[in-house]
This record gives C-alpha cells, sequence and structure tokens, in this order.
C-alpha cells in the first residue's frame, strides 16, 4: 500500500499555531499516514520545538507530486501559501482557520481532529476554483517571467507618487489608455481580495469569469470589467510612462515592470483544489465574513 504523505503547512510565529500542528501531526502519525512539512516551516517550527525536526521535508524524501493532501493552519494568507507549495500536484487544500474569518478555510480550530480524522477517511469533497497564468513580455516581445495566481494578478506603480500610464487590451483588441495607480485582474475567488477593495464586483465561485478594475484611473470609462474566462487579458506599460510598474501575484510573487512591458493575464488550465467537509453557500460565507443583517428575511426555512 502506497504511503499517504500529508503536507502540513504552518508558521511558528503564533503559539496556537504551533500548538496545532503538534497536534495534527501527532493524529497523523497515529493513523497511519506520513506527514510532511515544508522545508522552511520546518526549520521555523523546530526553532520554537526541537521535535518539529523529525518531520520529513517535501523535497526530501518526498515530492510535491506524492503529496494526497495538505492540512493547512492559518487565514487565507496561509492557504496562498499552500496552494503555492502543491502546484503541480493533484493535492487538494484544507484551510483550518486560525485566525480571523476567512473565504478560503473550511473550518475553525475547534472542528480540527474532526477534520483529521475525515481527511484519514477520505471524507471530503474536492472544490476546483480557477487561476490565472500570468506572462510578462519586455519591449521587444520576449518573454521574461511566466507566474500564476488564484486571486489576482495587478499592475501597479513603483513609485508613491508617481502614475502609470497603460493601455488595457481585451481578448486580442486594445480597450482604453489611462494613467492610474494600476489595474486589478482578479478570478472569481479573488474577487472578495484585493478586488474587493478596489469597489470591484463579487463574483460567486461558480462563475467563470475574470474581473478587471482599473485603481484610481484618470478616464472617464475606467469602471470595473467582467470578461468571459476565455478572454486574455493584457495591460501594457507605455513608453510615455514617467517610472516603472511593479507585478503583484497574489501579494505574494512580483516582478518588476519598465516602460514598454506587457503583462498577459488568461485562464490557466491548472485549477486549485480546495478540500471541502461542509459545504456551504457562498451567500452564507459573506454574511459571515462580513457581517451582514439579514434580520427579517423569512425566506424558506
Amino acid at each position: 500500500m502506497n504511503e499517504r504523505n500529508i503536507l502540513v503547512v504552518a508558521h511558528a510565529r503564533r503559539d496556537d499555531t504551533v500548538a496545532a500542528a503538534r497536534r495534527v501531526i501527532a493524529a497523523l502519525r497515529d493513523a497511519g499516514a506520513h506527514p510532511v512539512l515544508d522545508p522552511q516551516d520546518r526549520a521555523e517550527l523546530a526553532e520554537v520545538d526541537a521535535s518539529f525536526s523529525d518531520v520529513d521535508a517535501v523535497g526530501d524524501a518526498v515530492g510535491v507530486e506524492d503529496l494526497e493532501l495538505a492540512i493547512v493552519l492559518g487565514g487565507d494568507g496561509t492557504i496562498l501559501r499552500a496552494a503555492e507549495l502543491v502546484r503541480g500536484s493533484r493535492a487538494p487544500v484544507l484551510g483550518i482557520n486560525m485566525g480571523h474569518v476567512g473565504f478560503l478555510a473550511e473550518i475553525e480550530r475547534d472542528d480540527m481532529d474532526a477534520a483529521v480524522k475525515r481527511v484519514i477517511d477520505r471524507d471530503y469533497e474536492v472544490e476546483e476554483r480557477m487561476a490565472l497564468s500570468v506572462r510578462v513580455k519586455d519591449a521587444a516581445g520576449h518573454v521574461v517571467y511566466e507566474t500564476w495566481a488564484l486571486n489576482e494578478a495587478t499592475v501597479e506603480k513603483a513609485s508613491r507618487e508617481r502614475m502609470i500610464e497603460v493601455v488595457v487590451e481585451i481578448d486580442g483588441r486594445p480597450l482604453s489608455s489611462y494613467g492610474c495607480d494600476g489595474v486589478v485582474v482578479s478570478t472569481p475567488t479573488g474577487s472578495t481580495a484585493y478586488n474587493f477593495s478596489a469597489g470591484g464586483p463579487v463574483i460567486w465561485p461558480s462563475v467563470e469569469a475574470i474581473a478587471v478594475i482599473p485603481l484610481s484611473a484618470h478616464a472617464l470609462f475606467a469602471r470595473p470589467l467582467v470578461v468571459g474566462p476565455e478572454a486574455p487579458v493584457a495591460i501594457e506599460l507605455l513608453e510615455r510612462t514617467d517610472g516603472t510598474g511593479i507585478l503583484w501575484c497574489d501579494g505574494r510573487r512580483s516582478h518588476d515592470l519598465p516602460p514598454g512591458a506587457r503583462v498577459i493575464v488568461r485562464r490557466s488550465s491548472q485549477p486549485v483544489r480546495l478540500a471541502r467537509l461542509h459545504p456551504i453557500a457562498f451567500t452564507d460565507r459573506l454574511v459571515r465574513k462580513f457581517q451582514l443583517p439579514v434580520e427579517g428575511w423569512r425566506g424558506a426555512p
């Protein structure tokens, strides 16, 4: 029987997260599974508790492609990091919320033991979320950087005091040029992240679409757009831009953008897989996250 390799993603910055990682690793071992850690996580956790140095690391005895699932102890930021760690594998990500209520975490810390049992029993559903493929070309048209994003790819000004001048292209056709602080290209998953803060629309995860949101644009036609998932979105930094831009993907991966750079964002062929123990309506997630008032609702029980 093949060994069941379960990645545990946790950082050492909080005592409760360290204790939770210790507990989850022990439960996995008791059930006959093989817990593994990211090498950086293992080093940081071992500084707090030397017992973590006995846990195998991904990349040593276990490859990413050998992972069955990732259990993430943290909020949405840690889940984004876990999605990056398992990229290239079929392993779904199960988030156990250790902080504020997030949109990606599946359960609260109180249900941790039950969650581990259900992972061992393979008693969960997998939800696939659309991701973005991101490519940067220089002024000569050469590809100089490639990455991906689950939430959003953002072209931003690199200097606080200067705007960038961009032209936005949708599905191979130019749409508009303007000066701005940046442009956010978001997935439905990311619609409640940077897109939301920038005034973009909230998009249900079941909708396959890409949102394009200008940031502080100096133009009449600079409204949030929702385009089809097969339409590539390109943002070019015009040569007249005074300064440089920067590309950020999920707030984790970045690349400098000189004038003349072109960023092409399209739907990725590889979605992000989330493990779900208690699938609930996205409407309920919105109500819980934003504490929306629903008193007086007389709908169906």
